[in-house]
């Protein structure tokens, strides 16, 4: 159990971000013990080759590799640094990466068990070259795992905020905390963590703490320390479906609104982005567009930005029509 300290000050500094380096970090654990991550199985099938021709899964000479353990494993601290909010870009994530001080990279190596592996000493012994090749290592992983299938996963993530930034509305920080995952609580002024290998200290002050929402992580959640900020990264909501093939709507209502309207409201079972409607449903991203319109006319569905985006939802009108004709 790791209980990371929250003072009414650091309570009032819990936010949301997004980051890339998280999802390269956690799928590097998937693609280690695949059976512990089910969900990501087509996934793992269809990337792993890729990888291993480009010989970033070489337990000798990958180092992204030789640093990221299967759970329930140490994973280093400095292999994410806190991403800095909800529009992530991997090529700031890497200059950060590249800029750690070598004493913090030598200290969270020395947390490792077992003899360094020859690519992992080279790292201790220079810090700065070594981050420089795992930064490119990190950089080829995003092209051949990850940056084909970003859209849809950014559109879990944007959806997962637009849903957590609902609940602490309502609820407030606790309802908020409280609902993460089976393995987090709130106690008191504490962050009670049901977590191995994860030895994140008290938020200090001027810190906060930092809420990762992620696919690559379900089921379980990372908790780490950066500096003076702690993250927890969480398994995001939909992760479920995030590689099902495009939906079917009941017959009977596509009868009704048409087969392309009615397989969007299927698809809505959470906010979701114009592209991802498009990706789940089949249907061009022109199409989402004029649909959406109509269904937001007559009622059946509402549209609110997230950031950049544009999340649409069904109304309770909508679900009554899909429970009905189903």
């Amino acid at each position: 159990m790791v209980a990371i300290g929250l003072s009414a000050g650091a309570v009032a500094r819990v936010r949301f971000a997004l980051s890339g380096l998280w999802e390269v970090m956690a799928g590097v654990r998937v693609l280690r013990d695949p059976g512990r991550h089910a969900i990501h199985l087509p996934w793992a099938a269809r990337v792993r080759p890729r990888l291993a021709d480009a010989g970033l899964l070489d337990p000798e000479a990958g180092l992204l590799w030789r640093l990221v353990p299967a759970a329930p494993g140490y994973l280093p601290d400095f292999l994410t640094p806190p991403p800095a909010g909800l529009d992530p870009d991997l090529a700031e994530e890497l200059a950060t990466l590249r800029a750690t001080r070598p004493e913090v990279v030598r200290a969270h190596l020395d947390l490792l068990p077992g003899p360094r592996p020859a690519v992992v000493a080279a790292l201790y012994a220079d810090p700065v070259a070594g981050l420089a090749r795992l930064a490119a290592e990190i950089d080829a992983y995003w092209r051949l795992a990850v940056a084909d299938d970003w859209p849809r996963i950014r559109a879990v993530l944007d959806a997962e905020v637009f849903h957590r930034a609902r609940r602490m509305a309502e609820d407030g920080t606790a309802g908020l905390l409280n609902d993460l995952h089976e393995l987090v609580r709130w106690e008191g002024d504490a962050l009670l963590v049901s977590q191995r290998h994860c030895p994140a200290p008290d938020v200090p002050e001027g810190g906060g703490l930092v809420l990762v929402p992620s696919v690559f992580v379900w089921p379980s959640v990372l908790s780490i320390a950066a500096g003076d900020v702690s993250q927890l990264a969480y398994p995001a909501r939909g992760v479920g479906t995030l590689w099902e093939t495009p939906v079917r709507a009941p017959d009977a209502l596509g009868a009704v609104l048409g087969r392309g309207r009615a397989r969007l409201l299927a698809a809505l079972d959470a906010p979701r982005s114009t592209t991802e409607l498009a990706r789940r449903t089949g249907l061009s991203p022109a199409g989402v567009s004029q649909h959406l319109t109509a269904l937001r006319a007559a009622g059946l569905v509402v549209t609110r930005r997230q950031g950049r985006s544009l999340l649409s939802s069904r109304t309770p009108v909508a679900e009554a029509l899909l429970g009905a004709s189903a």
